[in-house]
């Protein structure tokens, strides 16, 4: 009796599944740490490994791409079929610092396999969830028949994640024809819980500020001239204290323009999932909710836009009394951006109202990091729906719905290729990023194979590359 496509599928996995997760194993042994310049050649080690097995699985081109900091792998396998969209696959190969009095209960960078799950780290975030893509390529392939894949494949794996991915953005625009895509997938991410399949639609962009405020030229006595001049931190007091209402809405001229709202059908996908709210409470470490009115704790996460104290100080900060109006003072603000908002609208308009709040005799400089954009994918996109049918038939289960409410660079490459991004990761809360003991469930990581080795000929056939 022939095989059915998902049950040929399943059994090409099992029987690779040992050889692929010992090769898992060895790249989690290069302890690829961006952060840290002592593991520079780490992480080249790394990329080298990488770009090596990625050519050992078929793809034909495989390429380390240089930047200033850290290298990137560049990875291509075209289809046989000229109609075939362009995927583009975006994870990291550096992983986050890590050693054994952190709390881990063995070595960081020797991977051990305890009750069905495998410690290390990088295990999730992110070696896991880009090599399952090596072996859902050719299961896709075994099942199938094919010679090349069902879309003209491609990966990106970036080794500055970990450390804000600074070179990232002029890696894409100086790539930007290489990278060339109908859609971009993301396994950076991860599933609801243990139980509950979820594809990630959104993620929140980023914009952050400090901004110095400066009085006195030296920090004088307030007897002889408070009252009398302008204080620093007094107007920082009340800089923070205008920036949201009443109803913890964000009063910045503008700050809402053109964002998009949840429509009634999102709202009831986020209603669905399994929250536990009090749960959410303790593992936040706090004792209540707080934010706009009218929305539930995860609309407030997931998509609303915030502005948010980081920071704030000045003057004497020392034991006991120091009676003076410091000289200055200074706020740090971080502002999360959803769909519709424009990070460059966003600082014009913060540099406005911060002006308006400063008294006179009070100088202010205000400095802004470099800022994330906002993406998100139309629940009806067909590539997000080839998303939703892989990863279900992967689980068997109904395949739920989230966002992400931090940033990341998958936004520049929506931003610089102009392609949808979707998310596809099969990471669970439990499995401990940048934590001790990080890990992940080995039934969680075959079954990111299987969605992979369903979602590339779903892509073919319901989705076709117009050039």
């Amino acid at each position: 009796m022939s095989q059915t496509p998902d049950s040929a599928v399943r059994t090409y996995i099992e029987q690779h599944r040992a050889a692929f997760l010992d090769d898992l194993a060895e790249w989690l042994r290069i302890p690829s740490v961006s952060a840290q310049p002592d593991h520079a050649p780490d992480v080249r080690r790394s990329a080298d490994w990488l770009a090596a097995k990625l050519k050992e699985n078929g793809f034909p081109t495989t390429e380390i791409w240089p930047t200033p900091g850290a290298p990137a792998v560049f990875a291509e396998w075209p289809s046989d079929d000229p109609e075939a969209p362009m995927v583009l696959v975006y994870g990291h190969h550096d992983v986050q610092p890590a050693a054994r009095e952190d709390g881990w209960d063995s070595e960081p960078f020797e991977p051990v396999v305890r009750e069905g799950r495998l410690y290390a780290r990088g295990a999730a975030d992110d070696k896991g969830q880009v090599f399952f893509h090596t072996l859902g390529v050719r299961a896709h392939l075994a099942a199938t028949g094919r010679t090349t894949p069902a879309v003209n494949l491609k990966l990106l794996i970036e080794g500055e994640e970990e450390s804000g991915s600074p070179h990232f953005r002029a890696l894409v625009e100086e790539h930007a024809d290489r990278l060339a895509a109908d859609t971009v997938i993301v396994s950076d991410t991860s599933m609801w819980d243990e139980d509950t399949p979820s594809v990630c639609t959104g993620m929140r962009g980023l914009a952050e500020c400090e901004i110095r405020l400066h009085g006195p030229d030296q920090d004088i006595h307030s007897g002889a001239f408070g009252g009398a001049v302008p204080n620093p931190a007094t107007a920082a007091a009340r800089l923070v204290a205008a920036l949201h209402d009443e109803d913890a809405r964000v009063t910045i001229p503008g700050f809402y323009d053109g964002i998009v709202e949840l429509t009634d059908r999102e709202r009831a996908l986020f209603a669905e999932l399994p929250f536990d709210e009090e749960e959410w409470l303790r593992t936040a470490k706090s004792y209540a909710t707080h934010g706009e009115a009218g929305h539930t704790t995860l609309e407030r996460v997931w998509a609303r836009p915030t502005a948010e104290v980081n920071g704030i100080g000045g003057g004497y900060q020392g034991p006991g009394s120091k009676t003076i109006i410091p000289s200055s003072a200074m706020v740090k603000l971080s502002f999360r951006l959803v769909a519709g908002q424009d990070p460059h609208h966003i600082e014009k308009a913060v540099r406005a109202w911060a002006a308006e709040q400063v008294p006179a005799g009070i100088r202010q400089e205000i400095t802004f990091a470099p800022a994330t954009r906002p993406c998100l994918t139309p629940l009806d996109h067909p590539a997000l729906q080839s998303v939703v049918r892989a990863m279900g038939r992967a689980f068997d289960k109904p395949v739920r719905f989230t966002r992400v409410g931090g940033s990341g660079p998958a936004a520049d490459l929506q931003d610089v290729l102009g392609a949808p991004v979707l998310f596809l990761g099969i990471s669970v809360p439990s499995d401990g990023w940048h934590a001790p003991n990080e890990k992940v469930e080995l039934a969680l990581l075959l079954k990111g194979v299987e969605t992979t080795a369903h979602l590339f000929g779903d892509l073919a056939a319901n989705w076709r590359h117009e050039p």
